[in-house]
């Protein structure tokens, strides 16, 4: 299992990017359709010295890139592109409370925009209502209520109120040189309008029956209604980024002076500093993050990794900003601010994601920039073929009408996009972090997991079992020396070592010349003070597997029966050789360790196995202990012992194969093997390399949110096939009904709202995920 592998290059490897200029974000607004976004992302990438731009129609945001060599980048010149397309740029403060104080005035005016859009609507539903009544009593066979002056001015009320940001909204489109939505609306609905009016102008009452006030009416009334319910259902899905924002506080209590000279004083978060002493109450978020000096308290951390039990804090203990603390008082130092706390980042790799695009939204950005003027190439042809079939001037005016209102080009635009958001958002709800669409779509598809061992499918906090000491030594020596060279060590097993020694009282020799030996151990000279007769010496310690022990000139052998016993029990073995000056160097004893297996790992391996996962581990540990692990958890196939090398050619071999691979680990050594990957997998307590690799984070250290990760990935691209086709649907099938003159322009604009509403909700029900975690 443990041999060699050579790795091949992949056959769809790709060359390394040009490095990519500055980025910038800009907030726009005016956008009402997919034609919209389409409209200002080909607008943005005409405008010198921007080599790309996304446009989220959900978020109603740009992203810009910048040309490197393009020097400081231009705000000015993209929000005078964007406003000559008819729309507005509005650019997004770096600074973060100039961005909290910016984020809080557009939600203000978001909610603003929906109390005065739902007052339009009531108005207009009240105007609208005579004719919904007068409708009903005619299909029972009653007389008509209404008499057309009385329609006129219904008709025209309602045009005037409720049609007045369509027109708005088309006379800057139309000033932009491009045609969306509200030009759809504002010219169906105008002509019905229009052609009502003269004939009440030029018949009077003999003009009744003839009058289509009902259907201009009825189609504004309806489409308001529809972006009622899409705002709202919109807003369901972005709940997730607006929470995760809402989490830091806007003060902290800093604690300054010792003893008596204590003072405490609430200042803005934005005034801490680095090191700064931070005081929590009970009740309070955690402003920073940072480590506990002192106090004890439970924080709850749902919101941020979503560990739904809150989790103990004592001293030492490491916290994060925003989680919200509990019954007692702590006192911690700040060792991360603003932008660099894990709540940013966490913030930050979620509207990453959220912002961007599917392969498949490409096609529809394509389609949407030339389908409203194709829809009205297909009115005018619908109203030409009418005449031309002799029809009538006012069937022909009918169909066109209902083919203008029908074709909107809404849903197309939202499909991708809302379900994007409510995806990612419910998997950060979730402790799960997608840093893009395309590790989302890759993620959907995943056949083999490869487990790193340690910090993964075990806890990573190998504790010291048993000491053997080799004959004329002692146990507290051989442990002593062992904790002496690791001190300098950040890896697990290191740490095992020296909590073992610290809490034996041993003695705390001095080591210097530490040298790291990867994959092997480590070796450094201590310094033994003298006791007695006996001169202080200083003696090489080397503290590591059996090759370094080889490499160092001991001979292993002398304790392979106890090395035997403790690997076939499971537990890690570290040998410790000790070399004199003047004496041979001899293995000095062995310390034993265990990291035991987190109680979650059986059941992520056991419920990726049911949906046709296949599970592989990776460990630095020797072919026993790790044979061991895997026997336990489930995992048939595992390689031991690896080198961090090791594990980028096992992902590149299992590619070759056909396999498509995501590899999960928390350190250092793994991160060349989470780029390697089709997807990359982090747990978020490890090291940020890992994190920053990965393609997805698991913000808590449960291997059950692995399978749970690959979930949601497929739950949300399902959810966007899905959206897809409603939004298709609509059109291909509406279209043609519509220029056959099978629906009136009342039916064509409940159609036209449907399918809005219908695309929005769908995405908002996926904001209702949650991982399963269960057996």
């Amino acid at each position: 299992m443990s041999a060699a592998i050579h790795a091949t290059p992949r056959a769809d490897a790709r060359p390394t990017p040009p490095p990519a200029g500055p980025r910038r974000s800009y907030d726009i607004r005016g956008m009402t359709c997919a034609a919209c976004a389409a409209r200002v992302e080909t607008v943005l990438g005409r405008v010198p010295g921007i080599a790309a731009a996304s446009v989220n129609l959900a978020l109603e945001r740009a992203d810009v890139t910048f040309s490197p060599d393009a020097g400081a980048p231009d705000d000015a010149a993209v929000v005078d592109a964007v406003d000559l397309a008819g729309y507005e740029a509005l650019p997004r403060a770096e600074d973060p409370r100039e961005r909290r104080l910016a984020r809080e005035a557009r939600e203000a005016a978001g909610r603003a925009e929906f109390r005065q859009t739902a007052l339009v609507f009531a108005i207009s539903a009240l105007l609208t209502l005579p004719f919904m009544l007068a409708m009903g009593v005619m299909a029972l066979g009653g007389p008509h209520l209404l008499s057309p002056v009385t329609e006129l001015v219904l008709g025209t009320l309602v045009q005037v109120i409720a049609g007045a940001r369509f027109y708005r909204g088309a006379f800057n489109a139309l000033r932009g040189g491009s045609a969306n939505m509200d030009v759809l609306v504002a010219l169906g609905t105008t002509a019905a309008w229009g052609f009502s009016a003269v004939m009440v102008l030029m018949r009077g009452h003999d003009a009744m029956g003839h009058l289509y006030f009902e259907g201009s009416a009825t189609i504004l009334t309806l489409v308001l209604a529809g972006k009622l319910m899409e705002a709202r259902a919109r807003a369901s899905t972005t709940a997730a980024i607006r929470a995760l924002m809402a989490l830091r506080p806007e003060t902290a209590v800093r604690v300054t002076g010792e003893g008596a000279a204590e003072r405490e004083e609430t200042v803005p978060v934005e005034a801490l500093a680095l090191g700064d002493l931070v005081r929590v109450r009970p009740g309070e978020r955690v402003p920073v993050d940072g480590w506990v000096m002192a106090g004890a308290s439970s924080l709850d951390e749902s919101l941020v990794t979503g560990e739904s039990l809150p989790v103990d804090k004592n001293a030492g203990d490491h916290v994060i900003a925003g989680t919200m603390n509990g019954e007692g008082v702590l006192t911690l130092t700040a060792d991360a601010l603003g932008e660099d706390t894990t709540l940013a980042r966490i913030t930050r790799l979620v509207e990453a994601a959220q912002t961007g695009k599917a392969p498949v939204q490409k096609l529809v950005d394509r389609i949407s920039a030339v389908f409203v003027p194709v829809v009205l190439v297909i009115a005018v042809l619908t109203f030409a073929g009418w005449l031309i079939a002799g029809g009538g001037a006012e069937a022909a005016f009918v169909a066109a009408v209902s083919v203008l209102v029908v074709a909107c080009p809404c849903a197309l635009g939202l499909a991708t996009p809302t379900a994007l958001v409510a995806g990612t958002g419910a998997a950060a709800r979730a402790g799960i972090l997608v840093k893009d669409i395309e590790t989302l779509e890759k993620a959907g598809h995943i056949d083999t997991v490869i487990f790193d061992k340690t910090g993964t499918l075990t806890e990573g906090r190998p504790a010291v079992t048993e000491v053997v000491a080799a004959p004329g030594e002692t146990a507290d020596r051989v442990l002593a020396l062992a904790a002496a060279v690791q001190r300098a060590s950040r890896h697990p097993l290191a740490e095992g070592i020296v909590r073992a020694a610290d809490a034996a009282g041993l003695t705390q020799h001095a080591a210097d010349g530490f040298r790291s030996h990867t994959g092997r151990g480590v070796v450094a000279s201590v310094k033994e003070p003298g006791g007695g007769p006996a001169a202080a010496r200083t003696v090489r310690v080397a503290v590591g597997n059996a090759g370094l022990m080889t490499e160092f000139g001991a001979d292993p052998s002398a304790l392979a029966a106890a090395v035997g016993r403790l690997e076939d029990a499971a537990q890690t073995v570290v040998q410790v050789a000790v070399a004199a000056e003047g004496e041979p160097v001899r293995l000095a004893g062995l310390i034993a360790l265990a990291d035991r297996i987190r109680p979650e790992a059986k059941a992520a391996v056991a419920r990726l196995a049911r949906h046709g996962v296949t599970s592989r581990m990776l460990t630095g540990d020797n072919a026993r202990v790790a044979a061991a692990v895997a026997a336990e958890i489930g995992i048939a196939g595992w390689r031991g012992p690896v080198l961090p090398a090791d594990k980028s050619e096992e992902v590149v071999r299992l590619q070759a194969d056909g396999r498509r691979v995501a590899m999960v680990g928390d350190g250092v050594n793994d991160a060349p093997a989470l780029a390697a990957a089709d997807v990359g997998i982090a747990i978020g307590t490890g090291a940020d390399v890992a994190i920053e690799t990965a393609g997805v984070t698991l913000m808590r250290s449960d291997p059950r949110l692995v399978p749970a990760a690959l979930d949601i990935a497929a739950a949300t691209a399902r959810r966007i096939r899905l959206n897809l086709f409603w939004a298709f649907a609509f059109n291909v099938v509406g279209i043609p009904v519509a220029a056959l003159g099978l629906l009136t322009p009342a039916l064509a604009g409940a159609a036209m709202a449907a399918s809005s509403v219908t695309v929005v909700t769908s995405a908002a029900l996926l904001a209702r995920w949650r991982p399963h975690l269960g057996d």
